[in-house]
């Protein structure tokens, strides 16, 4: 039987032997979403997982931060991110994919890179005003980039640049920034402007709810494609990540829904991506970043 356009484009690319890097925003989200695929594409080619935001930060916390520890049951940030750090280790070795923690600080915990001494003070009392996204609902979630994150999406094009070299004719399987998250969305532009073969994954839970950027998928010209090998395997994994289960499944159990990747629309993906590519360079001030 023939195969389907999306397991047709993996297999003869990863069929060629180039790694694929996979971006994971934070430290669960490529199981999440691609923990299927990730399996079956491990056993072909060299998959190397590159999470971006694996620290956390000291007290004193936003709002939003504080209920967020309380939803994960900790109190404090830091240790609860080492716990996630290890999980997401067993987990990736489970699938034999490398694995990368970069060390960017979480979105919720990001701190202004300079601020004044009036308002070093105040933030003692009032933390949000000396992080970048003081609140979740009004800042974190609103599917842009702060301004102050140059330097964050400047490393983080750094990693790209490392893991995957462009000579390597190598595939970037990166977030679609379903939900808006700022670090979803940042990880979406990093991959944008990398020049690299991108094939983008729709975050899972998220998109069981919340609809894909229109804009973005509009102007990528971008086409859903739905992968459903080797789900039995998914939910035991996302099992592993068990400080985060509770949040994200609080009534105990995980749906079984296929990983939907979106690729450029035209049949011939030498094309596409060339265009793609070509696209990104020109619109350097594209992808969410305000």
């Amino acid at each position: 039987m023939a195969d389907d356009p999306l397991t047709g484009f993996v297999r003869t690319v990863l069929g060629t032997g180039v790694p694929m890097l996979v971006l994971s925003p934070h430290l669960d989200d490529a199981v999440l979403s691609c923990g299927a695929l990730l399996g079956w594409a491990g056993r072909r080619a060299p998959v190397t997982v590159a999470t971006l935001f694996t620290e956390a930060a000291p007290p004193p916390y936003t709002l939003s931060a504080r209920q967020y520890l309380k939803r994960a049951g900790a109190r404090d940030a830091q240790e609860l991110f080492a716990d996630r750090r290890a999980e997401d280790r067993r987990v990736l070795e489970l699938l034999d994919a490398d694995w990368r923690h970069v060390g960017l600080v979480d979105g919720l915990f990001r701190r202004l890179p300079r601020i004044g001494p009036g308002t070093a003070r105040l933030s003692r009392v009032l933390p949000e005003l000396a992080h970048v996204y003081p609140t979740y609902r009004l800042h974190l979630s609103r599917g842009r980039v702060s301004s102050y994150d140059a330097e964050t999406l400047r490393v983080a094009g750094e990693v790209v640049d490392a893991l995957l070299p462009a000579r390597s004719g190598g595939l970037v399987l990166a977030p679609l920034g379903v939900g808006g998250h700022a670090d979803h969305v940042l990880a979406r532009t990093v991959a944008e402007r990398s020049g690299r073969r991108v094939v983008y994954y729709s975050e899972f839970p998220f998109n069981q709810t919340a609809a894909a950027d229109a804009e973005f998928t509009g102007r990528h010209r971008l086409v859903a494609r739905a992968w459903e090998r080797d789900l039995d395997r998914k939910a035991e994994l996302i099992r592993g990540y068990r400080t985060q289960t509770g949040t994200l499944f609080p009534g105990g159990g995980i749906p079984r829904a296929p990983e939907v990747y979106l690729l450029p629309e035209a049949a011939d993906p030498a094309v596409s991506w060339e265009s793609d590519r070509l696209r990104g360079t020109r619109a350097r001030t594209a992808g969410g970043v305000g």
